[in-house]
């Protein structure tokens, strides 16, 4: 089975082609939740004087965290239940157009698990 941050981004490009905004939505927001998951605490970086930095191309640059395929899902899954959550509260509110979107916008992501 395809690795599912490889399904988010194979159903990105069609998504965008049909111009499911919902879809492009939520499919670009669980990406860019996986990347900031992947990126590294900024505490962990050790402050140094500027004579013991590296020098050249690159070297400034850290290794990012890799993600394991549950914390993938668990990240994917914890968006589709904002999505759904925020959905219910507007539909308290009376707010039919954003549940709509929200709950479109879980189940383009629900799909894909």
């Amino acid at each position: 089975m395809t690795p599912l941050r490889e399904r988010l981004r194979a159903a990105l490009k069609p998504a965008m082609k049909a111009r499911d905004l919902s879809a492009v939505s939520a499919l670009r927001s669980a990406l860019a939740a996986l990347d900031n998951a992947e990126a590294i605490d900024a505490g962990a970086v050790k402050a140094g004087a500027m004579e013991d930095s590296a020098v050249g191309l690159g070297a400034a640059e850290a290794v990012r965290r890799e993600l394991t395929d549950g914390e993938i899902e668990a990240i994917v899954r914890r968006e589709i239940d904002e999505r759904r959550a925020a959905a219910a509260e507007y539909e308290q509110l009376g707010a039919l157009d954003r549940r709509d979107r929200l709950t479109a916008e879980a189940d383009a992501l629900a799909v894909l698990l």
